[in-house]
Order: structure tokens, then C-alpha cells, then sequence
């Protein structure tokens, strides 16, 4: 009985994550055994070139010597208190002292946390109900989130999910990414009780889709019209744009920014931060709670440190995983462009997707218009010849600080290969 068979015994689709399940391209999950640098293995001995980057927060390549050997110092100290360390004081203090925008910060468990409890300050601080975020955008599967949500749910078809309750959806307006002129009828429409606009500065879960030039900075002065907060979902683009994220990058300054994964080095973390005068509403100071026991758990504080403070103090290495990255998807173009191939790619930094369809996604819709049989064709294609990329048409390539040259090229014949 393989693997597969046994885990959907015990757990539902055999998986912990409907993203792990293979099932939009039509093929079982692989099942990793280890990581070294660009490369996966899983549990039969095959060997992969890694795309995927645990979803991101491998920006130094898998198992990098330095966090793991802090990492193993730190375990022999325990593994959780339940109580204040000074590690997670240390974490924070140097990501406020690093990031303008930032005076002070909240560690959580995940992404999906830090957005909940972000959402719920930016209600207690506005004293509004209402939120507005993007179709296609994914900010993590709380209720209030999976109404017109990307990445999985795309890949299923579902728009959202059940067990989310009309009077939970009621509050959440989703409405077309990059369409400043909807936005701003909706800030007339519900102009007092509008608490925040949440987004993905760049969407990472719908494929990777930019932001339009000038949308960041109209939506940002429709907040400051209208009172409402503006949040920064950046568990994508923190820390993977640049030091300072999507903000630094486009030089938009948000009320609040949550983060993911990356400030853990791939271990479940999260955090949000912003003003200290908004920030200082969370209980104990202030009234809006939010608790988490294994918050600032020293393990992964201990991994998340080291690598912000690596990437913090050798800034080649943004330099060479964007030089790396622009080598890859410009190289991607050249091969549709050369076989007249029916797709588009888009990227940005270090991340960037090649969609199966010949027109320009800009947003949800267009992003929809993707060949997902044609996807999940190529995916079996670069799987097999051993490139691991996202089973899913709606999701990001990653180049990490070790994707070289040499490994890009074989990733590129591949590619053009699998392609044709």
C-alpha cells in the first residue's frame, strides 16, 4: 500500500494542506524526506531542483548551515515555555529598528493568524465594521477571508468555502484587484464603516499578478480619505522584494503588515506590526485581544533571526537572487516567444508564474482564463524530469540565493521541453 493510501486513512485527503494534494494535476503528492540548498528528495531517493521554497521562506536555499546549526543549540535549551524569552524580544526589537513602518509588533504562529488578528485591531481601532480585500487575493483561511479567495480554492473552483456563515460574509467586500474606480465606489457607498482595505501589495495567490502603476498609491490615499487602515498582507513579499518588503519596494507606507513564514525561516510563525499608536490597542494595553501560547516560540524565533540577520547584513544577496530570477523568466519569454506558445508570465524580484494563457493577467479573472489541463500536463512533465514546482496553476515560482546559472539553464531546457 503506497504512502498516499495510508495517509488518507488518517488524515483528510491524505494531506495537511489541500495545496500538497496534487490533485489539480491529476497525480498523487510526492512525500519529502529531506532538503539540501535548491534540492528536495523524496522518500524513494529521487532528487528535485526546488521552485517552490516551502512556499517562499527559503530565500537562502534549504537547511543553510548557520540557522540549522543555531537552530540545534537552541533545542537543547527546550523547546517551548509558555512564557517571555528573551529571543523573541531581541526578534522584535530588530525588526522595529529595521522596518520604518514599523514601531511595534505582535509575534503569532502563521500568516493566517497574524491576518485574523490584524483585521480585528484595525476594527477595534477604527471602531468600523467592514473590510475590503481583492478577489484572487489569499490572506489565510479564516472565515472572514474566504469570500472570493486565491491559490487552493482557485485550483478547486470554489469561490469559497462552506461553513462560512452569511452574517460572517456580510462584513467582507471582495471586489476586482487593480480597479481603483470600484474601490472608490465602495468607500461612497459604505464611507463610515469601511476599517480596512487588506491586500497582497503584489498578489502571489492567484499567479503572480503586479499591481498596476499608481493602484497601491490610489488605494492608500482612498484609506487616508476615508479613515480606514490600510494592511499590508506580506507574507508573500516581506522580506523576499527586498529587507523592507512590498512597501520599501513601491515606497507605500501601510497602517499595519502582517508576515508569515519567512521570519521563521520556514518554521510556523507570523507576526503583525505598525504604528506603536495602533498597535498599542492590543491587549495587555489595550482592548483588543489576542493570545497565543506558542507565540515567540524560541525555536523559531532562534531560525527567524538568524536569517533576517543574514539577509539584513549581506545585501548581495537580494542583488544576485533577483539577477537569478530575471535570468529565469526572461529566458521563459524567449522560449514561448520563440515556439508561439500560448501563455504570459509575470514576476517581480524573486518570484514570478508562467500562466497558460496567451492574454495579460492583471487580475482574478483574467488570471481564471488559464489552461489548468494544459498546467498540470507540464507539471507531470517537469515533476518527471525532476523540477518541483507548485502543483497548481495559481501559485509562484521562488528562486532562492542558491539557484545558480547552471542550475537555471537545466532548469530552462527542461522547460522548453516540457512546454513543447
Amino acid at each position: 500500500m503506497s504512502l498516499f493510501n495510508i495517509a488518507n486513512q488518517f488524515i483528510p485527503g491524505g494531506v495537511n494542506s489541500p495545496v500538497r494534494a496534487f490533485k489539480s494535476v491529476d497525480l498523487e503528492p510526492i512525500f519529502i524526506e529531506k532538503s539540501d540548498k535548491v534540492y528536495l528528495y523524496d522518500i524513494d531517493g529521487k532528487k528535485y531542483i526546488d521552485y517552490v521554497c516551502s512556499w517562499g521562506p527559503m530565500i537562502l536555499g534549504h537547511n543553510n548551515d548557520e540557522i540549522r546549526k543555531n537552530v540545534i543549540k537552541a533545542c537543547e535549551n527546550g523547546l517551548s515555555y509558555g512564557a517571555a524569552t528573551k529571543l523573541e524580544v531581541d526578534m522584535a526589537k530588530f525588526i522595529c529598528e529595521n522596518i520604518n513602518h514599523i514601531d511595534k509588533i505582535r509575534m503569532v504562529n502563521s500568516g493566517t493568524e497574524a491576518v485574523m488578528s490584524a483585521i480585528r485591531l484595525a476594527r477595534g481601532y477604527t471602531g468600523k465594521e467592514k473590510i475590503i480585500k481583492f478577489d484572487g487575493c489569499y490572506h489565510g483561511h479564516t472565515d472572514s477571508m474566504l469570500i472570493q479567495a486565491g491559490s487552493g480554492l482557485m485550483t478547486d473552483g470554489k469561490s469559497d468555502s462552506s461553513g462560512v456563515t452569511k452574517n460572517c460574509a456580510i462584513d467582507t467586500i471582495s471586489i476586482p484587484y487593480n480597479d481603483l474606480d470600484i474601490l472608490e465606489e465602495v468607500f461612497k457607498k459604505h464611507s463610515n464603516n469601511i476599517a480596512c482595505v487588506i491586500l497582497e501589495p503584489v498578489a502571489a495567490n492567484m499567479g503572480v499578478v503586479l499591481p498596476n502603476e499608481n493602484f497601491l498609491k490610489g488605494v492608500r490615499s482612498l484609506c487616508d480619505t476615508y479613515k480606514s487602515l490600510l494592511i499590508f498582507d506580506e507574507v508573500i513579499t516581506g522580506f523576499r522584494l527586498g529587507f523592507g518588503g512590498a512597501s520599501e519596494y513601491f515606497n507605500i507606507t501601510p497602517d499595519l503588515v502582517t508576515y508569515g513564514k519567512i521570519i521563521g525561516a520556514g518554521m510556523p510563525v507570523g507576526a503583525y506590526g505598525g504604528k506603536k499608536h495602533i498597535m498599542d490597542m492590543v491587549a495587555p494595553n489595550g482592548s483588543v485581544y489576542q493570545a497565543g501560547t506558542l507565540s515567540g516560540n524560541p525555536i523559531a524565533m532562534t531560525a527567524g533571526f538568524t536569517q533576517l540577520k543574514i539577509l539584513k547584513e549581506n545585501s548581495d544577496i537580494y542583488k544576485n537572487i533577483n539577477e537569478m530570477s530575471s535570468y529565469l523568466f526572461e529566458n521563459i519569454k524567449h522560449i514561448i516567444n520563440r515556439n508561439n506558445l500560448d501563455c504570459s508570465l509575470n514576476y517581480i524580484g524573486s518570484l514570478g508564474s508562467l500562466f497558460f494563457t496567451n492574454e495579460k493577467v492583471f487580475d482574478y479573472n483574467s488570471a481564471k482564463k488559464s489552461d489548468t489541463k494544459k498546467y498540470s500536463k507540464y507539471f507531470k512533465n517537469m515533476l518527471n524530469k525532476g523540477i518541483y514546482i507548485a502543483p497548481s496553476q495559481f501559485e509562484a515560482m521562488f528562486i532562492s540565493n542558491q539557484h545558480n546559472k547552471q542550475i537555471i539553464d537545466e532548469t530552462l531546457n527542461i522547460i522548453e521541453d516540457s512546454l513543447k
